[in-house]
């Protein structure tokens, strides 16, 4: 699998990665089979948060149970960069002052059975907590050898500038939704900042919640954008012989941010067939077709 470095000295990771947001309620040996199937294709990012579970079986469980897939076979903590996040403790919703980050990355650190966690990213900012306040916190936890690196999710730019400002250490990534349905990154400078910085963009949701795939998956978006890109991805799936998905994750890894596209499929024979979009190299016209359909409107 092609390979992309998280910051300029961070490791090489699969331009496809495991997101563990679904990653729930399975049995050991299913959550077993899933993690190693991913770490075999060469997706050797796997992302999670310590809020994938509320509302279900609880918050916390998607790390937990990947604590017991890599307790089961210690080997795959050596394969994997292991990335989550911290920072959503529902219902307050948000919490990035120095002590609950701080107390959340060493629960992390636990559910998790691990001693350091190799990318630690606030996932929403927190826009009552100082930014200097924030940094403090992210600095003391890569002293105490906690986390190896920092990153953000769903932040502008301005946003992750603005920690930066206050932090020693470089932001190694961003984490957005991006997709083909989901195009705000490309207008805001989010993707931008990526290669002004060097930094990683760390996609989630590519396929649009699945949406992309399956257009009757219920999920945001106007129904007539929907309906425009899969005229799009379907003409160009037929004429590269592969699917809607693959035509739609080819999109995203396109850009020459070089994203990193985060899939989160439950089922381990969707993860390997996930590896045929890398083999589509879409047009620079096919590739701005997409965009327009997502638009709505011609480019200028």
């Amino acid at each position: 699998m092609r390979q992309v470095k998280i910051g300029t000295t961070g490791p090489q990771v699969g331009v496809l990665g495991y997101g563990c947001w679904r990653f729930l309620g399975h049995s050991l040996s299913h959550a077993e089979t899933l993690i190693e199937t991913a770490l075999d294709l060469g997706m050797s990012l796997i992302d999670t948060a310590d809020v994938y579970g509320y509302g279900g079986p609880g918050f916390g469980a998607a790390e937990a149970l990947l604590g017991k897939v890599i307790a089961a076979n210690p080997d795959r903590r050596r394969r994997m960069m292991l990335a989550t996040k911290g920072g959503i403790i529902p219902p307050e919703p948000y919490n990035s002052s120095r002590d609950y980050l701080v107390s959340a990355c060493e629960a992390s650190l636990d559910r998790l059975g691990v001693e350091q966690i190799d990318l630690y990213q606030i996932h929403r900012p927190d826009l009552l907590t100082p930014w200097d306040e924030v940094a403090r916190a992210l600095e003391d936890l890569i002293e105490a050898g906690k986390i190896r690196q920092v990153g953000v999710s769903n932040f502008s730019p301005a946003q992750t500038r603005a920690l930066q400002a206050n932090l020693a250490p470089r932001i190694v990534s961003t984490q957005p939704e991006f997709s083909a349905m989901h195009i705000a990154p490309m207008d805001d400078g989010t993707l931008d900042w990526c290669q002004e910085m060097n930094a990683a963009a760390i996609v989630w949701s590519p396929l649009a919640g699945g949406r992309l795939a399956d257009a009757h998956v219920p999920g945001e978006g106007d129904p007539h954008t929907l309906l425009a890109v899969h005229v799009e991805l379907d003409r160009l799936a037929h004429q590269h012989g592969v699917t809607r998905s693959d035509i739609a994750l080819a999109f995203v890894l396109k850009h020459p941010a070089r994203p990193v596209a985060l899939l989160g499929t439950q089922t381990p024979e969707r993860l390997k067939a996930a590896i045929r979009a890398l083999e589509v190299n879409l047009s620079r016209r096919d590739w701005y077709a997409i965009l327009e359909a997502s638009r709505g409107t011609p480019m200028p």
